[in-house]
């Protein structure tokens, strides 16, 4: 498959008074197109500054200081680190769509649910506002929404949790993008709600040949959903491939220690197996590899300096000197 998304030695920074927050610090992964790539990680290891980098949407005092990101469609390549914001509102929601953590943060509540979703379309299609009016309320109905006709004039407050994560949903996928970035879309949500979500999620991607960036924590979702999976820690890619070679053999310390420290029905865990330490202080990372204080196989070269990005396997790549 042709690639999407390239992301190459990508740096965002958060400038503050304590000093520099290398929130990503030299990120390289690609996504082609109509595939789905799992970002997973600890809070704070640098997932959602990473969507948000590629959709330039970085928070103050954040700022995009190295790096690339080229964005393939079907008739150009651009580096939508150094395009200009005119052009990349264009790319924004109607090429590349963003699913968010917390749908009642990035919901208007003074609007109704279908005109929110009617701005969209008419920002990036030349069409009335009745017959966008029309086209958001089709798609409530195709992300299954009960009653599209009637829910579409709720204000947000007006529903559920889940409700309104599939009305966000129906928002980006209304201009039909070629990747969809999905950012913890299950996180408040119950248990019952997330799997119609994902399921969603899923069935859509299929239906409309869309490229997916699910950010996420849970291992099994990532399992479920995603052809390959990226690992971060600290700022950084440390493992990456194939979903199923990667749960099947490891190679980083850190993705062994991440599978060892989930749940499964399929065997009993006494007691919870969990990652020594903390996650290091990024204003001022560990000399060497960034995970060599919480590290069991840690030797004297991890101290010295940061290891080299290998291949090991058919698809697979590994930063770690074990490998090296």
């Amino acid at each position: 498959m042709a690639l999407l998304l390239e992301i190459l030695n990508l740096k965002t920074h958060f400038y503050t008074s304590r000093g520099a927050v290398r929130a990503v610090d030299g990120v390289n992964f690609a996504i082609r197109k109509g595939e789905a790539v799992g970002l997973v990680g600890e809070s704070g290891c640098g997932k959602t500054m990473t969507a948000f980098s590629v959709m330039r949407l970085v928070p103050s005092p954040g700022k995009i200081v190295g790096g690339e990101i080229w964005f393939s469609d079907w008739n150009s390549r651009r580096n939508l680190a150094k395009i200009p914001e005119e052009e990349m509102r264009d790319v924004r929601g109607g090429k590349i769509a963003m699913v968010f953590q917390d749908p009642m943060t990035y919901l208007n509540p003074v609007m109704r649910i279908y005109d929110q979703i009617a701005e969209a379309i008419m920002l990036h299609q030349e069409v009335p506002r009745e017959e966008a009016r029309k086209k958001a309320i089709e798609l409530l109905a195709k992300v299954r929404i009960p009653a599209p006709l009637t829910v579409a004039q709720y204000y947000p407050h007006e529903l559920s949790g889940g409700m309104r994560q599939r009305a966000l949903i129906a928002m980006a996928i209304s201009c039909n993008p070629e990747l969809l970035i999905a950012d913890e879309p299950t996180t408040a949500l119950d248990v019952t709600v997330q799997a119609q979500v994902l399921e969603l999620i899923k069935q859509l991607k299929r239906e409309m040949n869309m490229a997916l960036m699910l950010i996420t924590h849970d291992l099994g979702i990532v399992a479920d959903t995603c052809d390959r999976v990226c690992v971060m820690y600290a700022g950084e890619i440390v493992e990456e491939g194939d979903v199923y070679e990667i749960y099947k053999e490891p190679k980083h310390p850190y993705t062994m220690g991440l599978l060892k420290s989930t749940l499964s029905i399929d065997e009993f865990k006494e007691n919870l197996v969990t990652i020594e330490g903390v996650v290091p202080d990024l204003t001022n990372p560990p000399q060497g590899c960034r995970f060599h204080p919480r590290c069991s196989n840690v030797s004297d070269r991890c101290r010295e300096a940061p290891p080299p990005t290998v291949e090991v396997g058919k698809s697979a790549r590994v930063s770690c000197w074990s490998y090296a």
